[in-house]
């Protein structure tokens, strides 16, 4: 498994908006906290939450700093990448490629949240655009595959993929455990056959 380094990214949204995409660091504390505290109802129904018998979610208010290095550890072990989504040096939410898997597979699923406030205005497909290109870029991980799994309910969430235009795989049944249940979700995938020049970025240049 190839290791994730460190990584800042920097993309402009198809209004002309920049943003910056970096690890969540220890002292992002209170502006995260505040910002999950502020959506809660924006934001907690499409949280995952534990099935019976698992093991519980760290809590995140009492030991941030243990949830920002345990991104960075899944970074540097080339397992996952998380990176906090900054605009106008405001952090705005939060864009995380899961279960990276290279060999013969070579994909990642990605997931993404950020504040109402912000909603609408091209942030988070532009902060998917970016880390998928990155992580697609033949110099660097060279994934073949990207996968978004959403709730069919989701429109937020579905509002952003069809911006991307990424292919819809169909229902998978009963997929993750979210808001007390087992929910099933669409899924969403690109393959790097399927990419032109510029890359997913290119596709948000015409909205």
């Amino acid at each position: 498994m190839t290791p994730a380094r460190p990584v800042v990214l920097s993309a402009t949204t198809p209004q002309g908006l920049p943003i910056t995409l970096r690890p969540l660091r220890r002292g992002d504390r209170r502006e995260f906290l505040d910002l999950r505290a502020r959506n809660a109802a924006w934001l907690g129904r499409w949280d995952p939450s534990v099935p019976p018998g698992g093991v519980p979610r760290r809590d995140i208010r009492r030991n941030f700093g243990a949830y920002a290095r345990a991104l960075a550890a899944e970074a540097r072990a080339g397992r996952g990448l998380s990176l906090a989504i900054v605009v106008d040096e405001a952090l705005v939410g939060l864009v995380s490629a899961n279960n990276i898997v290279e060999g013969a597979l070579r994909s990642a699923s990605i997931g993404y949240w950020v504040g109402e406030e912000v909603a609408g205005r091209w942030i988070a497909p532009t902060a998917v655009a970016g880390l998928a290109d990155h992580l697609m870029d033949p110099k660097g991980r060279a994934l073949h595959r990207i996968q978004i799994e959403i709730i069919p309910e989701n429109e937020p969430s579905l509002a952003v993929v069809r911006k991307l235009g990424l292919r819809d795989e169909g229902v998978r049944r009963a997929y993750l455990h979210i808001g007390g249940r087992w929910r099933d979700h669409r899924s969403f995938a690109v393959v790097t056959e399927e990419i032109g020049p510029g890359g997913l970025t290119a596709r948000l240049s015409h909205p």
